[in-house]
């Protein structure tokens, strides 16, 4: 792709789709969060996209695309694929109008996301490891239907409805300094960053993907778009191995910045942002907050920044996970090997130091064998609930000083 390739969408779709979907889409409300305000040092409000009606801002781009289909391809169908939140936008808007869809979903997808799909009347397929393999799948089912493909965010009719909730921003917050979006295939802050483009003085743009799959960053840092092989990650939302010929050249040419963050950081921040804010994000709705949270972007301190929390749809049983891994972060789990004497009351001597140290044991286990201890001596394994990692040091040391060889 050369540096001239056109933008394929216009600021004027974008005025067209708010008022196509003002019945069916939510103008989601934007607050200003006093707690994470301070936490960020920055004046923060939170573009809460997870109120949308199916749970993410994707209901948008695929309802301004299936209302402007014709009454031949309505009757045809849709199919699409989705690793879950682009698969409810397109399975809702095709309830409201009357039309059949089917959705292919990678096998990995997230349970409450099969769920909701299914929930709102669509045929799923399970087909693939990634959103990729899914969407090689959907293609060829529509080549063999006749169905109409609808692509997750690689199309100029859902970009323009993913654009609608940077009108809105606009609206809500006019004094901004800048706008932090999650990045996957580059729809939502092509969007976005399109609607904020006419803005003076402009707003400055930063977008945010998964380390695990930053295919936005490496084809900017190459000027071509690139394929990445599919990786695991807790924003399965972002997770996208290809960028697409349409949000290309409207990231390369209106976002001023693009990050990544890890995964611990961004279970970190799903965890700080449910405890503080009371806000439940999936893993992808989240990396906005992530980065900022993490020190992953700089000159924002004192500005005001509104961070687009993307989806909230997120299986209870990772959420579990996901959280457990925030606290590891954040030192409130420590995980310790303690060599005690192998003697009656050994155990209980070394737990009553923890226990003056205010910690908790949540599990605890004794290990005589396939250890390097010595003879008359035992591991003891330990999760500890502490208050965080300066709590957890201070442990540590209490049982050095008590004699205690602590790994």
């Amino acid at each position: 792709m050369s540096e001239s390739s056109p933008i394929s969408v216009s600021r004027n779709d974008i005025l067209d789709a708010r008022q196509r979907l003002a019945p069916v889409v939510l103008d989601s409300p934007c607050p200003y969060s006093e707690s994470l305000s301070a936490l960020t040092g920055c004046h923060l409000h939170l573009k809460l996209e997870n109120l949308q009606p199916t749970g993410s801002f994707k209901v948008r781009g695929s309802s301004n695309k299936i209302q402007q289909l014709s009454d031949t391809e309505r009757a045809a169908g849709v199919i699409t694929a989705s690793a879950g939140n682009h698969a409810q936008g397109v399975a809702y808007a095709a309830a409201q109008c009357g039309i059949q869809a089917t959705v292919v979903m990678p096998e990995t997808a997230p349970l409450a996301k099969i769920q909701g799909t299914r929930a709102l009347g669509a045929t799923i397929e399970l087909h693939g490891e990634g959103f990729d393999d899914a969407s090689a799948r959907a293609r060829q089912l529509a080549e063999q239907t006749g169905a109409i493909f609808i692509h997750a965010f690689d199309d100029p009719q859902v970009i323009a409805g993913q654009g609608t909730a940077g009108l809105e921003i606009l609206e809500q917050t006019p004094e901004l300094d800048a706008v932090i979006v999650p990045v996957g295939g580059g729809g939502l802050i092509g969007g976005i960053a399109l609607a904020l483009s006419e803005r003076q003085p402009r707003p400055r743009i930063i977008g945010v993907q998964a380390a695990q799959m930053p295919a936005m960053c490496r084809s900017l840092e190459t000027g071509n778009i690139l394929a990445l092989p599919h990786a695991n990650t807790i924003a399965d939302g972002i997770a996208v191995a290809r960028v697409g010929e349409h949000t290309f050249p409207l990231v390369r040419r209106y976002v001023d910045d693009l990050v990544t963050v890890t995964e611990e950081e961004l279970a970190s921040a799903l965890m700080v942002l449910l405890e503080r804010e009371k806000t439940l994000a999936e893993g992808a709705g989240v990396a906005g907050f992530a980065a900022l949270y993490n020190n992953r972007i700089d000159g924002l301190r004192g500005k005001r920044v509104v961070i687009v929390i993307s989806g909230g749809n997120i299986d209870m049983t990772a959420l579990a996970k996901i959280l457990e891994r925030g606290l590891e972060k954040d030192g409130r789990l420590t995980e310790l090997k303690v060599v005690v004497p192998d003697k009656p009351g050994g155990i209980a001597d070394m737990s009553a130091v923890v226990a003056g140290q205010g910690a908790n044991i949540l599990h605890i286990s004794q290990n005589r064998s396939f250890t390097e201890v010595r003879l008359g001596e035992a591991e003891v394994d330990m999760v500890l609930e502490t208050r965080g990692g300066t709590h957890a040091q201070t442990i540590i040391d209490a049982l050095r000083k008590n004699g205690y060889e602590v790994k």
